[in-house]
């Protein structure tokens, strides 16, 4: 008789004290998975922070584009139309044709007038 009421008592603490016990582990692993995604996962917090750091990046970048862009075209507005500008001729010419370096100094002078007959 003492025998199986150490067997029940065993049932008991089994009952009452692990299987809660696994339950509720099993229950805070499910709750720490979600967590974890909730954080790092592909929409998580962290890449939230990610995705604006780079938009700011992009936004400089953009910024710098807009600048050159526009460097660009205040260039090619002296090139193109009816009067072409002489300095940007004369240096684009000099590029092409190879007889410009980087460092010369190109001083340009009026033309001499036409001669009397």
């Amino acid at each position: 008789m003492f025998a199986q009421s150490g067997g029940m008592f065993a049932r008991h603490v089994l009952r009452s004290f692990v299987i809660p016990l696994l339950l509720y582990g099993a229950a805070g692993l499910v709750a720490s998975y979600f967590v974890w995604h909730g954080v790092n996962g592909q929409r998580g917090l962290k890449t939230g922070v990610e995705y604006e750091q780079r938009i700011a990046e992009l936004r400089a970048e953009l910024g710098g584009l807009k600048a050159e862009r526009a460097q660009w075209e205040r260039k090619l507005a002296l090139v193109r139309g009816d009067v072409v500008d002489a300095d940007i001729l004369d240096e684009e010419a000099r590029l092409v044709l190879g007889r410009a370096h980087r460092n010369d100094i190109v001083i340009l002078t009026p033309p001499a007038p036409p001669a009397r007959r």
